[in-house]
């Protein structure tokens, strides 16, 4: 599972006449409007810079589901955003898709005439690390960066409270609300989660939990440091089995299926992305049901990459909580 993929090339055709018809005019239709100038420090150092508050953003699936619960509306969005099992996408959120205009769902797509056609205004991301913006292909970056500022939100080797607090800022600067009830609530459920998930850990202290993913040729076992959400588990007192780097990317360590049995675990957190082999195509792997936390039923989904909005955390974390509260040491 690379950390980048081929990249596509895709929607050069065509797009000087595009860039064209969105270009000067456009701007200054919407500058007359009124609103103030713009701009905002990313997680690259970089200031994007628009002459008015961004209508038009396009965001990376789960930022837009993150400014949604902040009150922030995304034109388009790019990255996985359909159904997983009849189910809504866990990367979604609790936007609504079919209303929203889809770049492309997998990693080495991005319309960039679908893009330029939405008038962009901003385009926004996570990182996992800087500088590179998931899901954009690098070798698109340019024509893209032509149409609009970007803004990327590192979302790598940082805890959970990093980016959390980074969208809320992101999501002030385009117009949320932070003062609503619905937020002021869902940031005191997240409170009592943390607090909860912390008294479990200290209370079954010694239980190992390993993050994994899983393709029809290899088990990845996560690097805890890496992601900002396991990192931040850790903090609260979560003891992890420790991947071994395998690449210059340093998220995965990389077994066959053969050698999944490599490390003790007691709870299992399971990559519920669509990406990721599903459980019943796991239960196919012979070494997957000999490994002890499977065979004891103690095994938990791993939202991966859930939205950084504390409405979208505080129920991850109430899981894992449950998770380990229920779990016995079995190594």
């Amino acid at each position: 599972m690379s950390r980048r993929g081929l990249l596509a090339s895709g929607g050069a055709l065509g797009l000087g006449a595009l860039l064209t018809a969105c270009g000067s005019d456009k701007k200054s239709e919407k500058k007359s409007a009124g609103s103030k100038p713009w701009s905002f420090k990313d997680d690259r150092g970089k200031t994007a810079k628009v002459d008015h508050t961004p209508k038009n953003i396009v965001a990376y699936i789960s930022t837009a589901a993150a400014l949604h619960d902040y009150g922030v509306t995304c034109t388009g969005v790019f990255g996985p955003s359909k159904p997983v099992d009849g189910k809504p996408n866990p990367q979604a959120g609790d936007l609504d898709v079919d209303r929203l205009t889809s770049l492309g769902q997998s990693f080495n797509q991005f319309n960039i005439e679908k893009y330029a056609g939405l008038e962009p205004d901003l385009l926004i991301s996570n990182m996992f690390p800087p500088p590179a913006l998931w899901f954009v292909p690098e070798e698109s970056s340019k024509k893209i960066e032509a149409l609009a500022p970007t803004v990327g939100i590192n979302g790598a080797r940082a805890s959970l409270l990093e980016p959390l607090k980074r969208y809320t800022e992101l999501a002030e600067a385009l117009g949320g609300d932070l003062g609503t009830e619905k937020v002021r609530a869902a940031k005191a459920r997240f409170d009592k989660a943390e607090r909860r998930l912390r008294k479990a850990a200290k209370a079954n202290r010694g239980l190992k939990v390993l993050a994994m993913t899983g393709d029809a040729d290899q088990f990845y076992v996560a690097v805890p440091d890496s992601y900002c959400d396991l990192n931040y588990f850790k903090d609260l007192g979560v003891e992890f089995v420790e991947g071994k780097k395998s690449d210059e990317w340093g998220f995965w360590e990389f077994l066959s299926w053969e050698n999944a049995d490599k490390y003790d675990a007691d709870l299992i957190m399971m990559d519920n992305r669509s990406s990721a082999l599903p459980p019943k195509e796991l239960a196919k792997k012979p070494t997957w049901g000999l490994l002890p936390a499977v065979k004891a039923g103690q095994t938990v989904p791993w939202s991966m990459e859930e939205r950084y909005s504390y409405a979208g955390f505080a129920p991850v974390l109430e899981q894992l909580a449950a998770a380990i509260e229920k779990s016995k040491r079995l190594t």
